[in-house]
């Protein structure tokens, strides 16, 4: 439960308690009430998503990653103008970098 807040916390064990006493198994309950307090973290903004995190399968071509995959993998790389290129400048880019 890292960086969860006291009442992230709180929502958590009311969750999986609730859980429990619906005859769920005690990690089955654990993870239905870590999947609801990380998804409202998620819509609040609290958390990253990891779909903007990724930089996809490093085992993966390039040219078959998506531009969002190309532009983080870019930023890492710290490639300047990756925000207005387009897929095929992206790769090429990061090719010769």
């Amino acid at each position: 439960m890292a960086k969860w807040t006291p009442k992230d916390q709180r929502q958590y064990k009311h969750i999986k308690d609730s859980s429990l006493e619906h005859g769920r198994s005690e990690a089955e309950a654990e993870e239905i009430a870590a999947r609801t307090v990380n998804k409202r973290r998620r819509s609040e903004g609290r958390t990253p998503s990891p779909v903007t995190q990724g930089t996809g399968n490093p085992n993966k071509p390039l040219e078959e990653r998506s531009v969002r995959e190309l532009r983080n993998l870019a930023k890492d790389r710290n490639i300047p103008g990756r925000s207005r290129m387009i897929k095929a400048e992206l790769v090429k880019s990061l090719q010769s970098n």
